[in-house]
């Protein structure tokens, strides 16, 4: 059976003004990954105290993640990436701890660490397959960080309906001004790059996956441009046979160059659409105006749908119970 590995941690990137939807304010948003894994694991926050919405209610993908989980009962497993938050959801960890600012001269300087850590783990996880998700409020901006030291494409999506690229931009120029690592500085060095320029959840990812994939295990890369990272950290530890990502037509459809980038790492991209447009539904009518789009492992859990084929009115389906169940007080039929 296949496994999420869900790896959840913070960074103090998110509290940048702009760059963000992952939470209705900066205090809540430090909760977000720590109630993502308690949504994906139990099905509710248990320790957290709010379920992540946007400034506007859009409810986080945990969401519609939870709901493939209960149609299809595919087992969890959650890597404390550097939570800031204390969570309920049994974890894993690998030594890493919160994320600073990138614009700081060295905001993750527990990467190595966590990655090799998380690299053993890998290696070690009794699974044959396994599709690797992420939360991390920021985490875009921190993507496009790596990218840029990588001397990669530098493409980014964005859980605001208008991507902050111009602003994603600027805080990136000042975070390798900081840092001093110029535009590809760090090639072939990846975990100068994610020190440097990430957060700690791509660390441990990348960590992760290039363990995994060294004992055999199969690997799908459940997201968007976060996971593209995660692959160019791979490609320049120098790894080299093709990867799937699995993400949503949200994040394929709205982030120019894209298609572009998964060319450039050699990547098989998986792009599923749930449907959603023209759906009267609060949370869906959100995705489908271009709000959140993606994460935690929401478009490799609609990829394992449509692999299992289970139609994606059902996905629907179960997505209003789970909404309804978070949301709005209601109880699942």
């Amino acid at each position: 059976m296949t496994r999420l590995v869900l790896f959840a941690g913070t960074t103090e990137t998110a509290r940048i003004d702009g760059i963000s939807a992952a939470g209705a304010d900066p205090e809540a948003m430090a909760h977000t990954p720590s109630a993502d894994a308690e949504i994906l694991t139990y099905g509710a926050p248990v320790r957290s105290p709010v379920v992540p919405v946007s400034p506007t209610g859009c409810p986080t993908p945990a969401v519609m993640t939870r709901a493939v989980r209960e149609e299809l009962g595919f087992e969890v497993t959650v890597v404390d990436g550097g939570l800031a938050e204390p969570t309920a959801a049994p974890t894993t960890t690998v030594g890493a701890r919160p994320g600073g600012d990138i614009r700081d001269a060295d905001p993750v300087p527990t990467a190595p660490g966590a990655y090799e850590a998380a690299r053993q783990f890998g290696r070690a996880i009794p699974a044959d397959a396994v599709v690797l998700a992420e939360t991390v409020p920021g985490g875009t901006t921190t993507a496009l960080g790596v990218l840029a030291a990588l001397g990669e494409r530098e493409v980014v999506s964005s859980s605001l309906p208008e991507n902050p690229l111009a602003r994603k931009r600027e805080v990136v120029s000042e975070g390798l001004a900081s840092s001093g690592v110029s535009r590809g500085g760090a090639e072939g060095d990846p975990k100068r790059a994610v020190r440097r320029m990430g957060d700690p959840v791509l660390a441990t990812a990348a960590g992760f996956a290039r363990g995994a994939l060294a004992s055999g295990t199969a690997v799908t890369f459940g997201g968007g441009a976060q996971m593209l990272a995660v692959v160019a950290l791979l490609r320049h530890a120098g790894v080299e046979r093709r990867l799937p990502v699995a993400t949503t037509s949200f994040v394929a459809d709205a982030t120019p160059g894209f298609d572009d980038l998964a060319g450039d790492l050699a990547v098989d991209v998986t792009v599923s659409d749930p449907g959603f447009e023209g759906v009267d539904h609060p949370a869906m009518a959100a995705y489908a105006r271009g709000e959140a789009k993606e994460g935690v492992g929401m478009g490799g859990a609609l990829a394992l749908a449509q692999r299992a084929g289970l139609s994606m009115a059902t996905v629907r389906e179960r997505i209003r119970a789970v909404y309804g169940r978070l949301v709005e007080g209601g109880e699942e039929e």
